[in-house]
């Protein structure tokens, strides 16, 4: 294929807003094998080291981690990439290591398949999230001998698990720092800094991002702020883009907003929330989709876990099975995600009544505790 056919620097808007990044384009396999290697380097010679989401959260975990033991090598993975994580950390890992895993929850078995040999190689094996469990993957990382803990995901983000399961004192700066990405992971978007390590967390590689948040915390240096401003001319546009081709859908008595594009789904989801939406649902060219709650609808992960994803009640991800061909993404592309809207949608008609007593008391503790 030709390069310039996928440069993403030549592409107006609008049509950027319709595809998927350039690497989308790149086989899962050659970025398998890359990865691999690129996970032996890393962990070669490393006493502590830690699997994490590269999202604000779980990077603000591998930052505590760092600060705690002096050094953490660290081998981002997304949720998707998690056996493959834990997988070469059980082969390429030393004797004796010390192994984290954060930020990240077993959505299938085989997630799971490396993690006997990670913990008879490893002197221990932590593991800290706030995403929501089930019984059978909680009993089987617990068996496995792993230190398991998981937060209340409409309480706590990961990196305030990890703050208060480490032991020792930390700096002041990071417990902002986990006040702030908490304040972003969990949408409650009252301080205006977490929408910056949200954004400069996906804009600048992992380790820079680290290594930046260790030092300064919450409070980004004047360099990263100038890379957001920069950035984020475009990251409007695209915002725009989708919220101008957004629809408001009445499903099962909620009123749900559907849109397609390439885009900072969060920002989107709440241009909806004010436009009258419940939840939203932001598919994007990849394939995979975000839905996102409100105070009226608190059920995301139950609609993602339909479709081959999961979350928190309130913010959610996942990718139908749908995709059999590059024809099949063609039809995405040429019809603005109409298929994976359409099965998003349908798991919101599945989902079974709630138990409106309890919900009502439920409510009715969480207006006190407000």
């Amino acid at each position: 294929m030709d390069d310039w056919l996928i440069d993403d620097e030549r592409l107006p808007t609008e049509r950027k807003s319709l595809l998927p990044g350039t690497g989308f384009f790149t086989p899962d396999s050659f970025d398998a094998e890359r990865a691999e290697q690129e996970v032996r380097e890393t962990l070669d010679g490393a006493d502590v080291v830690v699997v994490a989401d590269p999202d604000a959260d779980g990077l603000a975990c591998v930052a505590l981690l760092r600060e705690r033991h002096g050094e953490a090598a660290l081998v981002p993975a997304g949720p998707h990439e998690l056996d493959d994580a834990v997988a070469h950390l059980a082969e390429y890992a030393a004797e004796g290591v010390t192994a984290y895993v954060c930020d990240l929850c077993p959505d299938e078995r085989d997630d799971l398949d490396g993690l006997d040999t990670l913990v008879d190689r490893a002197a221990s094996v932590s593991w800290f999230d706030h995403h929501q469990w089930d019984d059978e993957a909680t009993e089987r990382v617990r068996e496995a001998g792993v230190e398991l803990v998981v937060g209340d995901s409409d309480e706590e983000c990961t990196a305030d698990v990890a703050l208060r399961s480490l032991d020792g004192e930390f700096p002041r700066r990071f417990a902002e720092l986990a006040a702030v990405t908490r304040d972003h992971d969990l949408w409650l978007r009252e301080d205006p800094r977490s929408d910056d390590l949200a954004d400069y967390a996906h804009w600048t590689e992992p380790e820079t991002y680290v290594e930046t948040v260790r030092e300064h915390g919450a409070d980004l240096p004047e360099d990263a702020l100038d890379l957001l401003a920069e950035r984020r001319v475009e990251k409007e546009a695209l915002i725009e883009k989708a919220v101008e081709r957004a629809e408001l859908r009445e499903v099962a008595g909620v009123t749900v907003g559907v849109t397609y594009g390439r885009c900072s789904q969060n920002e989107v989801a709440e241009a909806l929330r004010e436009q009258g939406a419940d939840a939203s649902v932001v598919v994007k060219p990849a394939g995979s989709a975000s839905i996102r709650g409100t105070d009226a609808f608190e059920r995301c992960h139950e609609v993602a876990a339909q479709v081959n994803g999961g979350g928190h009640p309130k913010a959610a991800g996942c990718k139908p099975d749908i995709y059999d061909d590059m024809l099949d993404y063609a039809h995405h592309w040429t019809t603005r995600g109409a298929v994976t809207k359409q099965v998003i949608l349908d798991a919101f008609r599945s989902l079974p009544e709630e138990d409106t007593a309890d919900s009502g008391a439920e409510d009715g503790a969480d207006d006190a505790d407000r």
